[in-house]
């Protein structure tokens, strides 16, 4: 059976497991939480920061292609006709106002305007490119007459504009002339609603690089771009300009989300990113490593957790402990209650405390009280006579089994005397005075035996026979005791007005003698002879008297 204190502590730990359990759960998940949206405002807000400084770049570019458009067209108005001298002539101060705006971007490899052959067969526009930073320098331009401007697939730079009738940006590609990988911006060019060409510009692929290279997150985190499509356009970990339609890779799965946060493996690495579209249509992705921004909340978890355990540790402590101090008198209570329920009510309990175990103990200590005193009295009842109030013959019984006790035990030298006393003539004072004034004949004979015997036992063992216990100074003073006995009979004798106030008993006084007695009632047998031997003695005496 399990004690009272187990059963506690194990309702306590496990309660107190379960509340720590429970709050350790919600941390865990509070934290999680917190630090994932943590992590996500943080990818979001570098992903802002980097989509700002791009757009701004391409939107510098859109303006500045914007104001060259405005600029064609405003000049194109003064042209009469599209003859080739005006349109000559246009050419040159377009060319002017392009090297101007392109020398003021940024970034710029070349800038182009390029006319419609529907428009002129001769004049085919002009293309300027800077490829060593030194300034814009004419190039020759290409022949686009082979190519049908109606099908958008061929001469996309050219055709795009033509057919969407704004501007457009192209994914980047290699120049064919220029072997240089570039992304451009083209915009068409009308003459009084008639398509006359497209002006455009190209932008150093690098440029777009180095932007994008500068966006870091974490020790392993990276930005790079990609359309909707999952073609690459940059990628710090992948060499782009060496990839094909064909050896595009595959974009992992979850990449192509159109949630704002995404969850992809990537090499074998779980990770997460937030991506936003660009203006120019492509879409700017800030990824990193999930260990990297989960490791710092998953420290703190395995912090919280081993705090968590420790305080559970030092609660199952405290709680051993004070369940000891809880139960320790409730076990010294249960083992007084033993000592009790063996016979003996003297048991010490001294916790105190108002509480209810204190009760408890005071209850129980005021039960004990009660139960020895009122056992006291049962024998007294038992043990007691009631006409003498000296011991009875039961209380004689249980002297002489102790006294057995301590001679089979071997304890010590024992040594003791039993006398026997008979009370004479308590027939005939029954019979002449009545049984009232026998009653106050052995009260008195009684009263003499204990006066003179005052320290020990006197038992009365029959109707007129009584018994003392000889011990100690008793036992040592025996000799004057009997003399006293017999003087003091003497004179309640002469002092009696009333038969039944004298005292006629007869005395016999036996030594216990271990070399001949092997039990106590040998003693007492041989007291009763001698008493008997008293008896007969006094009886002739007073037979010859008489």
């Amino acid at each position: 059976m399990h004690s009272l204190r187990t059963r506690i502590t194990f309702f306590t730990i496990c309660v107190t497991a379960i509340a720590v359990a429970i709050v350790t759960l919600v941390s865990v998940l509070f934290i999680r939480n917190s630090k994932r949206r943590e992590s996500e405002q943080m990818l979001l807000l570098l992903c802002e920061t980097g989509q700002r400084n791009l757009d701004y770049y391409f939107n510098s570019v859109q303006q500045s292609m914007g104001k060259v458009s405005s600029f064609m067209e405003n000049d194109l108005e003064q042209v009469n006709a599209l003859v080739d001298g005006q349109l000559t002539r246009h050419i040159r101060r377009a060319e002017k106002y392009f090297d101007e705006m392109a020398s003021k971007t940024n970034g710029v490899l070349t800038f182009y305007y390029r006319i419609d052959p529907e428009a002129s067969t001769t004049v085919k526009g002009f293309w300027y490119t800077n490829l060593d930073g030194k300034g814009f320098t004419e190039h020759e331009v290409t022949d686009i007459t082979e190519y049908d401007t109606e099908d958008t697939s061929k001469l996309v730079w050219f055709t795009v504009p033509k057919h969407t009738g704004k501007g457009v940006w192209l994914s980047p590609y290699i120049t064919d002339n220029l072997d240089w990988r570039v992304i451009s911006y083209n915009v068409p060019i009308y003459w009084r609603g008639n398509f006359i060409g497209v002006a455009g510009i190209e932008i150093d692929y690098s440029t777009m690089a180095e932007q994008v290279e500068s966006i870091r997150l974490y020790e392993n985190g990276y930005a790079f771009l990609n359309d909707r499509n999952g073609n690459l356009f940059y990628h710090p970990r992948i060499d782009v300009t060496k990839l094909t339609p064909e050896t595009m890779p595959e974009p992992p799965e979850g990449l192509l989300s159109d949630n704002t946060f995404l969850r992809y493996t990537f090499e074998g690495v779980d990770r997460e990113a937030a991506w936003l579209e660009l203006c120019n249509g492509m879409r700017l992705n800030v990824s990193v490593p999930v260990s990297e921004t989960e490791g710092g909340w998953q420290n703190l978890v395995r912090e919280i957790i081993v705090v968590s355990l420790a305080v559970l540790l030092c609660l199952c402590a405290f709680t051993l402990f004070y369940t000891g101090r809880i139960t320790r008198p409730l076990q010294r209570l249960t083992a007084a209650a033993e000592q009790v329920d063996r016979g003996n009510y003297d048991v010490d309990l001294d916790y105190d405390k108002d509480d209810e175990v204190g009760r408890l103990t005071s209850t129980f200590k005021k039960l004990t009280d009660n139960m020895k005193a009122h056992i006291t009295d049962l024998n007294k009842r038992v043990y007691v006579d009631a006409l003498t109030s000296v011991k009875n013959k039961g209380a004689f019984t249980d002297s002489i089994e102790k006294l057995q006790k301590q001679i089979d035990n071997h304890s010590g030298r024992i040594e003791f005397a039993v006398g026997v006393f008979d009370c004479d003539d308590l027939k005939t004072i029954n019979d002449r005075y009545g049984h009232d004034k026998g009653d106050l004949y052995l009260k008195t004979a009684c009263r003499l035996i204990c006066t003179v015997f005052q320290h020990s036992p006197v038992f009365r063992i029959g109707g007129d026979e009584f018994s003392v216990i000889l011990q100690n100074d008793d036992y040592q003073n025996r000799e004057e005791l009997i003399l006293e006995f017999e003087k003091e009979k003497a004179q309640i004798c002469a002092d009696a007005l009333n038969p039944w106030e004298k005292v006629s008993v007869s005395m016999g006084i036996a030594l216990y003698d271990p070399a001949a007695d092997h039990a106590v009632i040998d003693v007492v047998r041989r007291a009763d002879k001698t008493m008997y031997v008293n008896k007969r003695g006094r009886k002739k005496a007073n037979a010859s008297m008489i």
